[in-house]
């Protein structure tokens, strides 16, 4: 996966990062209609990246939730087949408008939800309501999607840490992605122009046709190593492993929502939850 990074070297290079495909020709007539993506509803955390999401049924009045990876969580990376679940955290997000500015941060009370397992992701439940975000700052929460994403959709990557949007399409999906100790199942593969970097990680993939967040980006193979940390390998249905080299990954987030109830509560045992439950659950 993409290597945490430390808040001391954001700040000496978040100035020059820059917008990938701005200045862009205009698409011709008959393109396909585009939502317009910016940074407004993602954050900065000290070493990652992150959004404010919501559920297609949260409220206003529910606290907020950050999503970003597992593998980001303060505490650690999670171990292949540990669960983190409502552990307290005061975690800060700085809080970007639509042209990547800083308007302010938001704490977390908890971490509601972290795995690497199947998938690598982390929810953080804020001390702050969506309203309460919205009256503030001025900024909604992206929504996550709740259907499986579309081979050859095109998608963008924004990152919170590094003030930077990717674009790209997705290429295909791997049956299981294996990485070190951790193996993830139908991760979204990228087409080779979304070469993101350390930093990236917890980044939403927002689906340009929607406007929704249809994954987590996570990872991606850096040297052409096989399986090894930073280099995730493919395995198909049989058993079959490839390598690409260069290419980056993220994990699919559509049924969250099934694992959320009333009040934005996570719920491990509502019907179509599949998210890995802690052991002994």
């Amino acid at each position: 996966m993409h290597r945490p990074l430390v808040g001391a070297l954001a700040s000496a290079v978040l100035g020059s990062a820059a917008l990938i495909g701005a200045g862009a020709a205009p698409a011709a007539a008959d393109a396909p209609r585009v939502k317009a993506v910016d940074f407004a509803g993602t954050v900065a955390l000290s070493n990652c990246s992150g959004a404010v999401v919501r559920m297609p049924d949260s409220a206003d009045t529910d606290k907020a939730l950050v999503m970003s990876n597992g593998h980001c969580v303060e505490s650690g990376m999670p171990g292949a087949g540990e669960v983190v679940v409502d552990q307290p955290s005061s975690r800060s997000f700085t809080v970007l408008s639509s042209s990547g500015g800083n308007k302010g941060s938001v704490r977390a009370s908890k971490i509601a939800y972290a795995t690497m397992t199947d998938t690598d992701v982390s929810l953080y439940e804020l001390t702050s309501t969506y309203a309460d975000i919205q009256r503030k700052y001025g900024i909604k929460a992206l929504q996550l999607a709740t259907e499986h994403p579309v081979q050859g959709a095109g998608i963008k990557i924004v990152s919170g840490y590094w003030k930077k949007i990717y674009s790209c399409g997705i290429d295909g999906f791997a049956h299981e992605l294996k990485e070190g100790e951790w193996t993830w199942k139908d991760s979204v593969r990228y087409t080779s122009a979304c070469n993101t970097i350390g930093g990236t990680s917890g980044s939403p993939v927002i689906d340009t046709a929607t406007g929704k967040v249809t994954a987590v980006n996570n990872t991606l193979n850096e040297d052409g190593a096989r399986c090894t940390l930073n280099n995730p390998c493919e395995v198909d249905a049989s058993g079959q492993v490839t390598v690409h080299p260069g290419i980056g990954y993220a994990q699919q987030t559509y049924t969250i929502p099934k694992c959320f109830g009333t009040g934005n509560k996570l719920d491990l045992g509502r019907e179509g939850c599949t998210l890995p439950k802690p052991a002994g659950e």
